[in-house]
């Protein structure tokens, strides 16, 4: 056969009605065994392939979820993916992906894409404010989750972790192996996981009266951003240097260990004492096992997919916001200094 099998050709090859191929492949309880039976062989026989998309089309919505993320290249979000991904399956759903790569403009073209693609609902890791292009998208029937974003419930459920308290986190475990100048490696504030991270680590260093906080912006959030950052630092010279870095996520901490450790002017953590945030894998492994501040990856990408059931679910959803604690892991890279 050169085309692909119709329902139709299925109903003749059958000798049943259009409506009992139909009634099989979606209602399979109201027909006979017998002629179910009957209508399976012929699918068989004929190769016929259920058209998914025009289903699609008649119902209004189909079986992906969309998702936006910041950077899939970061492990961290590779890993909310996977957890998004395989709790997607469980309700029967698949999950199309698109990368921001914290470009608004590009972020919009995700929503658009989605949006013409009918996804049941739209889990995003927004770059900036998007609550007025959400608002649309759920008056069209879009269910929305932000994801690492907390959010008004008023407005979207959301699931996310407290980054305010897990820049305390870390600045504080500085501080308590003595370190007091400090010094915060980000990118841009306007991203809001940045922000919150660097104010916990604020509110740290104003309980040492005699400890400082420096913020040194990064170009991005990647290794090459954390080696330039790195470079600068390495060109001040050992008394200009910082006894504790806080950076914003692990990529940034392991360019900066790369930039400070490949002159060997400058020791690991006996100079400085350095500590990211995600705890990816890439940490443990590290030429200096590095400190981090984990992330629970896999509770919040099946958290998200579930909230996004409910709202899909329900006609009037009750939004939540669902927010972990991360948790600090001490390694090498900030062990307390000898004495003298």
């Amino acid at each position: 056969m050169n085309r692909s099998a119709s329902i139709k050709d299925v109903a003749n090859h059958a000798s049943v009605a259009v409506g009992t191929v139909s009634n099989v492949l979606n209602y399979p309880d109201r027909v006979s065994q017998r002629t179910k039976d009957r209508v399976l062989k012929a699918i068989d026989e004929l190769g016929f392939v259920r058209n998914d998309a025009a289903r699609q089309l008649r119902a209004g919505h189909s079986r992906t979820i969309g998702l936006i993320v910041l950077d899939v290249g970061n492990p961290f979000f590779t890993a909310v993916v996977r957890a998004a991904e395989d709790a997607a399956a469980l309700h029967g759903s698949a999950v199309l992906l698109g990368d921001s790569g914290h470009d608004a403009g590009r972020e919009a073209n995700y929503i658009d894409l989605f949006q013409e693609q009918r996804v049941q609902g739209l889990l995003i890791s927004p770059v900036g404010d998007v609550t007025e292009r959400l608002d649309l998208l759920r008056e069209r029937g879009v269910p929305t989750v932000l994801v690492d974003r907390l959010a008004d419930e008023a407005k979207f459920s959301s699931v996310a972790v407290d980054d305010d308290a897990g820049g305390y986190l870390a600045a504080r475990h500085l501080l308590d192996t003595g370190r007091r100048r400090l010094a915060f490696v980000g990118g841009s504030t306007s991203i809001r996981q940045v922000a919150d991270r660097l104010q916990g680590a604020q509110r740290a260093v104003k309980e040492e009266p005699d400890a400082t906080l420096e913020v040194l912006a990064a170009e991005g959030m990647t290794v090459l951003a954390g080696r330039s950052v790195g470079n600068t630092l390495v060109e001040r010279g050992r008394e200009e240097l910082p006894d504790g870095i806080f950076c914003a996520n692990d990529l940034l901490a392991l360019g900066v260990m790369q930039s400070l450790t490949m002159t060997h002017t400058f020791r690991i953590p006996e100079d400085v004492a350095l500590i990211g945030y995600d705890d990816i894998d890439f940490a443990v492994s590290a030429v200096v096992p590095l400190s981090s501040i984990r992330q629970p990856t896999e509770a919040l990408g099946r958290t998200a997919i579930e909230l996004l059931a409910e709202e899909v679910e329900s006609q009037n959803p009750t939004h939540r916001a669902v927010v972990f604690t991360p948790e600090l892991v001490v390694r090498q890279s900030t062990r307390t200094p000898p004495a003298g």
